[in-house]
């Protein structure tokens, strides 16, 4: 699982990479701080079923936090992207391909509308960020094109007509270097009237309309109001929302940093996630960072209910990637793996996922290549190979190979 974090120049995408890793890629405020993308590792969180069925649990590839479960993924920072990116204005191309293979996409603005288009400072209020919304998605809907046409397309398509060849399979070969799947392909055929019969009959904004299809199935975009607590703020906010069809996240990356900064110092007791810390060691902080820590908790948590960072993650993979979480064990009795570890993985998984698919691709191809049936961890039912997974099942495995 791999999240793009994407935006202008100085609306914060290293910030927010930092708060969510804890990781320390460089922050400034000027343009193409970021040159070479910068990768973290963070975690989506969700309620553990430890507490459902009253059992203490050790966890191999995941934690679980007093019943809160921390299930890894991973970002990527890349270099902020100016208009004509894809003409290779800025580091354009390399930006691009940079993205190739996230998932989905984060795209940070600066909601204090104080950055320029080129990541700039203006004053402040004066930039509207929804022309950075628009000029960010045109730049990869773009990008999408160029890849798709390859400078080749009458040459491309006519080879398709003639020789009567699948348009799904040839343009699956074509875009194998960016990540996209069958499905994603199929889906923006049937979401689009085009005539994919006759191909070479296509306008420039048929295949425009088609890349950006394409770009919106396989690469969606979650819009981040970064700098939620600065002045102007929360009026561009509410205006931005009523203009926008998707969603959009108000948040405060550098709040999160210092949140988890402070938590790291052993001074206060935060989750990410969390709407309110404790202050544990007083003596080991200073009067104006509790002053700083209480401007946080008063404009921030109880305003926004948290930072933003963890539900941003969390909207990223559960909602916009509509991702679900399941738990494989191989004792049901005790909940545990062959070593006595209880609930020991938890995995994220796509919504409609098949058992059989499941085990193939998250525990053991063994295993699915035997697979006889599954167990249902709640009710004890027999499943079959073609169950579709539901959020927080609990599955016993059972197959004539032996468990690895």
């Amino acid at each position: 699982m791999l999240i793009g974090i994407v935006g202008k120049p100085s609306s914060g995408k290293s910030t927010f990479l930092n708060a969510a890793c804890l990781t320390n890629a460089k922050t400034a405020n000027y343009p193409f701080t970021t040159i070479k993308p910068n990768v973290g590792k963070s975690a989506i969180r969700v309620k553990c079923v430890c507490k459902e069925f009253s059992v203490d649990d050790n966890p191999k590839n995941s934690q679980c936090i007093n019943g809160e479960r921390f299930i890894p993924i991973k970002l990527l920072d890349v270099a902020g992207l100016v208009p004509d990116a894809h003409l290779n204005k800025g580091r354009g191309n390399q930006f691009l391909s940079d993205l190739s293979r996230a998932d989905v996409l984060i795209h940070v603005i600066d909601i204090s509308g104080s950055l320029n288009a080129e990541g700039q400072d203006v004053k402040k209020g004066s930039h509207n960020p929804m022309d950075d919304v628009l000029f960010l998605e045109k730049e990869i809907n773009y990008w999408f094109r160029e890849i798709i046409t390859r400078k080749d397309w009458g040459k491309f398509v006519r080879k398709i007509e003639q020789e009567k060849l699948s348009f799904l399979e040839m343009l699956l070969e074509r875009l194998s270097g960016i990540s996209i799947k069958k499905e994603h392909i199929i889906k923006a055929m049937q979401e689009l009237n085009l005539d994919f019969e006759h191909l070479t009959m296509w306008s420039d904004e048929d295949i425009l309309n088609f890349a950006s299809k394409l770009r919106q199935v396989s690469k969606p975009i979650l819009i981040v109001a970064n700098k939620i607590d600065t002045p102007y703020s929360a009026k561009i906010y509410d205006n931005l929302k009523t203009q926008l069809k998707q969603r959009i996240i108000p948040c405060s990356a550098l709040a999160e940093y210092w949140l988890r900064q402070f938590e790291q110092r052993n001074v206060i007791e935060y989750l990410p996630g969390d709407n309110s810390f404790k202050i544990t060691n007083p003596d080991l902080i200073t009067p104006t960072e509790i002053k700083s820590l209480e401007e946080i908790q008063k404009k921030i948590l109880d305003k926004y209910e948290g930072t933003g960072v963890q539900k941003v993650l969390n909207s990223a993979v559960l909602e916009v990637l509509d991702n679900i979480v399941a738990y494989p064990v191989y004792d049901l009795h005790n909940f545990s793996d062959k070593d006595g570890n209880v609930f020991p993985d938890a995995y994220i998984v796509q919504n409609g996922t098949k058992l059989k698919e499941f085990v193939n691709d998250k525990i053991h191809s063994d295993l699915a290549k035997n697979f006889i049936y599954g167990i249902n961890g709640r009710t004890k039912m027999r499943l079959g190979e073609n169950y579709e997974l539901q959020n927080n099942d609990v599955i016993k495995i059972v197959s004539a190979a032996k468990s690895k």
